[in-house]
């Protein structure tokens, strides 16, 4: 039987090393400090903003929302974000995206300053996660992934990790990350030609196109790991992973959808606020 591997087991092991840590950034005066800037009620963004704050509660982050109108200028929400770099109470900050129409998506995420964009979102933040220098954070989900195969005790070097899905938010930075592991990978998509064999032929397997079901049972290698970190609803609200559920208990193990990397992905972002907190300690 495959071995389920949950996202809260993680999470809640990685929540309680952070609370020792903000105790301590207490003793100092310093509280760890997440902006969230939204613009707009979309339910998805709503939902991910109270799984953040409840994470970040529970880590001892504190959390400031910034909360604007779905028809906000670029100037004022530009603005929003100038605010947050020059706060100095503020040690990283959290956008939801997609922006609102008529919006130059690019031009305000590199407003963010670098040591503030704990979500992986500016392209300073990429340069470090695809050159390996470690500056900045990479996004959160990308790191969830890692995050996870770690706390199982999932051995990366060596291995031939195969990841489906082409985007900056998880499939190019989480490859980037697997090879800094020593992992030899393989990185396919939607228009990959036989993209179940190449699913079957990994030793990791990470599913990340936001395309439910996906990968099936001919995808499946009964000595593979599977990540599916997609989040599909279907026609009756019922959240959906790119693999096949069924299909990936036929796998050694295996991440749930919901219930798996979604858990880990506040998690890190908690971590990343606490690590943002002490480099600003540093600095100053």
């Amino acid at each position: 039987m495959a071995e389920i591997l949950y996202g809260k087991n993680a999470a809640d092991a990685m929540r309680e090393t952070l609370k020792h840590e903000t105790e301590a950034l207490a003793l100092q005066g310093i509280t760890p400090i997440l902006a969230i800037v939204r613009a707009g009620e979309r339910g998805d963004d709503l939902a991910y903003e109270r799984g953040a704050m409840k994470s970040c509660e529970r880590a001892g982050v504190g959390v400031r929302r910034f909360v604007l109108d779905a028809d906000v200028t670029e100037t004022d929400l530009i603005a929003v974000v100038e605010d947050i770099n020059k706060d100095d109470a503020i040690h990283g900050c959290l956008m939801f995206r997609p922006l609102p129409r008529g919006i130059d998506e690019n031009r305000v995420r590199n407003t963010l300053a670098p040591e503030k964009d704990v979500d992986g979102i500016t392209d300073l933040s990429l340069a470090g996660v695809f050159t390996g220098s470690g500056d900045g954070y990479p996004p959160c989900t990308a790191r969830a992934c890692v995050e996870l195969l770690a706390h199982y005790g999932m051995e990366l070097a060596g291995k031939r990790a195969v990841v489906v899905g082409r985007s900056l938010v998880i499939g190019k930075p989480v490859a980037m990350m697997l090879l800094e592991k020593n992992a030899t990978v393989t990185i396919c998509h939607s228009k990959t030609k036989d993209l179940a064999k190449q699913c079957r032929a990994a030793d990791i397997l990470i599913v990340a196109a936001g395309r439910a079901g996906l990968v099936d049972a001919s995808g499946i290698s009964p000595d593979g790991i599977v990540i599916d970190v997609g989040i599909n609803a279907d026609e009756d609200g019922n959240l959906r992973g790119d693999v096949i559920r069924e299909d990936a208990e036929r796998a050694k193990a295996y991440s749930p959808v919901p219930g798996g990397v979604g858990a880990v992905t506040t998690a890190v972002l908690a971590k990343h606020v606490v690590e943002a907190a002490k480099a600003s300690r540093r600095d100053g």
